[in-house]
């Protein structure tokens, strides 16, 4: 018996249109074939009729027959221009065919007709995502969870959500699921406040638990990978993203995520093959051309990652961070054309304030290159003003902090601990100031046969924090005191730990490999208690050539000391003081490379610094800029080329308006050798 045969027989038997109608919508979730089958069976017998041809334009699309599903779908659209489902089915219609404005002004559609349409507010979001606008995604996943539920104890903490009221969401909600422990909707949105308060380990357990009691839920599943993505827990949110993509494979927001949990482990090939399956279904992306740029920057194919910059700048001129992302190649230079554009931009009162700040380095940068250094300052400053505005750093906790740890990490300290850690001699840790000299020590040592380069790992950073009982920054810490009460056996479960979290970091099968996160000077201590043979290396620079190129660089995130002159300075005294404590407490542990002196004679340093790792001289060590490694930070493309000394006193261009830096350097500025 033929399968329009089955459909011709299930319409006889229901006795009646409106129940062969609602046998197709059943059938659509989890057989949208069939489905089809039956809505072509009805309009057989009621051509034209709205419902039927809305279920076969659904069907459609779910199928992957996304032109047929158009041509139905926009054709009812105008003959139903009051029907929410139609707007909202055609907004998705729209979006697998990569028109991401008709889908957007489609869903909106769909929204003002039914504002408790939550699959539509999510829709929208992940359309207004992939277009750029991360404020209104925001705004329409808000209204999602708010749409989710139908409570009135949640749709008050709904409203407060979207009205990002954080304190009375918690409040609600918590007093909810008192009374309502299995309830997944309040449970997801009090995530959600986790979330936004940086409390990500508690958001991801509430997201777990929502998840044991409906496993379906596909929403609270990309929450917990986005979650667990932040935690920098990426092989546990790749896991989850390959089961939201075996339900939903063309889905772009989820094959966005997993392309960039790709990048973060240091697999390529499968970031750029991820950025490419989106953009050729999703084309009109500007933020995804961009970061499909970041991904072949990182692996050498620096003409295409430009013209994938410039592809997002045609598709969306406001994005200042395409224009950056153009900056931060260092080896770019920009046109009059891009300048005058750049300018245009600046000139608006309607620019969103992280594109302004974006837009403020890149012209800098490229005012710079033009030797205009009095205008290139001005712009350098203004969007570190607004940088550090939204960021709140406070460089006295920073001080607080080397303090405690300059009294606790002593020489009695130390030698009680002779025999703890674990003897793995795979680490190099290479460390110190960004923008200090460190990528290019990194690239020296991966050029060497035993050695292979990976990234800024932050394992240090996020173990520390979880000893220390941090949850947020925020947080009160109990580090590194903490670390004196942990045993032997403690410390080298610890290392083994850090062994197996960077374990899918290596590629090579190499008996070396580098962790070089310059904020792990911060944690020498720690590293040393827990890897005692590991190698760690202390890339040094000038002080005012450091801290200005610093000034002068806007990071992707992190490093919210760089965004004040007198934040910056102080930042780098603190940090000479405590790796100065650490040659005093630990002499000839840290092998100190200064930036300077590996410009002026490369191979005595080269030779110097194999010598302290063990490792035997290799030619290929002074030609590293022939290795082909992905690079990852600022420094990419420099170091891909051979060590010129003509950028040493680059600073000096700038001398007159480092006042305050200079002053926050103090002592550190004339000894920072030592």
């Amino acid at each position: 018996m033929g399968a329009g045969h089955v459909a011709q027989t299930d319409l006889h038997q229901t006795g009646t249109l409106e129940g062969a109608l609602a046998n197709a919508a059943r059938l659509l979730v989890h057989n949208p074939a069939k489905a089809e089958e039956q809505a072509r069976e009805i309009l057989k017998v009621a051509p034209g009729h709205p419902q039927a041809e809305y279920l076969l334009g659904a069907a459609l699309r779910i199928q992957g027959d996304v032109d047929s599903a158009l041509e139905i779908l926009e054709a009812l659209g105008t003959t139903q221009p009051k029907a929410p489902g139609v707007a909202f089915e055609l907004g998705l219609a729209r979006a697998d065919a990569g028109q991401s404005e008709a889908a957007i002004a489609a869903l909106e559609r769909a929204v003002k007709l039914a504002p408790g349409h939550a699959q539509a507010w999510r829709a929208l979001g992940d359309c207004r995502m992939l277009a750029g606008d991360s404020a209104g995604a925001d705004a329409a996943y808000a209204r999602h969870l708010k749409a989710s539920v139908n409570d009135p104890v949640l749709l008050e903490a709904g409203a407060a959500l979207c009205d990002n009221r954080l304190a009375v969401a918690e409040h609600s909600l918590r007093g909810f699921l008192k009374e309502n422990p299995t309830d997944i909707g309040a449970i997801r949105m009090l995530a959600e406040v986790g979330a936004r308060l940086g409390r990500y380990e508690d958001a991801e357990n509430l997201l777990t638990r929502c998840l044991e009691l409906a496993p379906s839920f596909d929403a609270a599943r990309y929450n917990l990978a986005s979650v667990l993505m932040r935690q920098n827990k990426t092989v546990e949110a790749l896991e989850q993203v390959k089961d939201l993509l075996k339900r939903d494979p063309r889905n772009p927001a989820y094959r966005t995520l997993q392309a960039s949990g790709f990048a973060r482990v240091g697999e390529y090939q499968k970031t750029i093959e991820g950025y490419e399956a989106v953009l050729k279904g999703h084309p009109n992306q500007p933020k995804a051309w961009m970061s499909y740029g970041h991904a072949l920057k990182t692996v050498g194919r620096t003409d295409d990652g430009i013209a994938a910059y410039r592809r997002s700048l045609k598709l969306l001129p406001s994005l200042g961070e395409s224009y950056w992302s153009l900056a931060n190649l260092k080896t770019f230079r920009f046109t009059p054309d891009d300048i005058a554009a750049m300018r245009k931009q600046l000139a608006r009162t309607d620019l969103a304030e992280d594109d302004r700040l974006h837009f403020h380095f890149a012209l800098g940068k490229a005012l710079e290159d033009a030797g205009e250094f009095a205008e290139s300052f001005e712009h350098y400053d203004k969007g570190n003003a607004v940088r550090r505005a939204q960021l709140g750093y406070v460089a006295a906790e920073t001080t607080t902090q080397v303090a405690r740890a300059t009294a606790f990490f002593t020489k009695e300290f130390f030698a009680a601990r002779s025999d703890a850690g674990h003897d793995a001699r795979d680490p190099i840790f290479i460390l110190g100031m960004p923008r200090s000299g460190s990528t290019l020590l990194e690239q020296i040592l991966s050029s060497h046969s035993a050695v292979e380069g990976t990234m800024e790992l932050p394992d240090i950073m996020a173990m520390a924090r979880r000893i220390g009982g941090r949850k947020k920054i925020s947080d009160e810490t109990v580090y590194p005191e903490v670390l004196a009460d942990l045993s032997a056996s403690q410390l080298s479960e610890l290392g083994a730990e850090y062994l197996e979290r960077t374990r899918i970091q290596r590629k090579l099968g190499r008996p070396f490999f580098i962790d070089k996160m310059p904020a792990n000077w911060m944690y020498t201590g720690f590293i040393h208690l827990i890897l005692p043979k590991a190698k760690i290396i202390d890339a040094r620079r000038h002080p005012l050539a450091c801290c200005l190129s610093n000034f002068k660089q806007h990071f992707a995130r992190g490093q919210a000391f760089t965004y004040g002159q007198a934040d910056i300075g102080r930042y780098y005294y603190d940090y000479v003081m405590l790796m100065h404590h650490f040659d005093t407490v630990l002499p000839g542990r840290v092998h100190r490379v200064l930036y300077e002196d590996m410009v002026a004679d490369p191979e005595a340093q080269v030779r110097r610094l194999l010598d302290y790792c063990g490792l035997p001289f290799e030619e290929g060590c002074l030609r590293f800029y022939e290795n082909e490694r992905a690079v990852r930070t600022a420094s990419s493309e420099q170091v891909r080329q051979p060590i010129f000394t003509e950028g040493l006193d680059h600073w000096r261009h700038y001398e007159n308006w480092l006042g305050e830096m200079k002053a926050a350097l103090g002592a550190v500025l004339e000894n920072y050798r030592t």
